[in-house]
């Protein structure tokens, strides 16, 4: 049976609340640029500079990062679709706010951080991501989260679906079947990294 954890004003919510952290935390919004993972991320994270362009005045660069060639089970499950990479601004120096949809077990992170520093040495690396569902495999957590959700490791997944992909904004917890996939799900790339 499908959940729904979060309809579309508590996203608004939870990525205003992130805005408003990552200001305060990085003193204003000198240097800082955000790095979306694909899909969901990329969104979320053009959302956020919004956010605070309104709130500072300051237009943040937004990146975009396909991690598909990073993980570390890249050679056992082929991505069905590879994402764009499209890094408009240079790392080298800069605060980069690593954004994502759903922090799991840290290895979507960890091929995200390999992949920024074959890029450049930041000055720092922050994490934001919509919902933490626990589970971590790495010893990485998020500077910033939306929500916590605890969850089943292996009956049960969360999707975040967004309006930029012609879905209502909402997060949703799903059942998952065998082979890993929500009920209904066809067979695909699962987005719980």
């Amino acid at each position: 049976m499908t959940k729904q954890l979060l309809d579309s004003k508590e996203i608004d919510r939870s990525l205003t609340r992130i805005s408003h952290e990552i200001i305060e935390k990085n003193k204003g919004a000198e240097g800082l640029c955000l790095i979306g993972i694909q899909r969901g991320g990329v969104h979320l994270a053009e959302r956020i500079a919004n956010k605070i362009k309104n709130t500072e005045g300051a237009d943040i660069p937004v990146g975009s990062l396909d991690i598909s060639f990073y993980r570390d089970d890249f050679r056992i499950r082929q991505p069905s679709v590879i994402g764009r990479t499209d890094m408009p601004f240079d790392v080298e120096g800069k605060k980069v706010v690593i954004v994502d949809d759903v922090f799991f077990t840290g290895r979507s992170i960890r091929a995200a951080l390999d992949a920024i520093m074959d890029m450049g040495r930041p000055a720092l690396v922050q994490l934001a991501v919509l919902v933490d569902r626990g589970h971590r495999e790495l010893p990485i957590r998020a500077d910033y989260a939306g929500k916590n959700i605890p969850t089943s490791r292996e009956n049960e997944r969360v999707e975040v679906l967004l309006e930029e992909d012609g879905h209502e904004d909402s997060v949703i917890l799903t059942p998952v079947t065998g082979e890993g996939r929500s009920a209904g799900e066809p067979e695909g790339e699962v987005n719980n990294g």
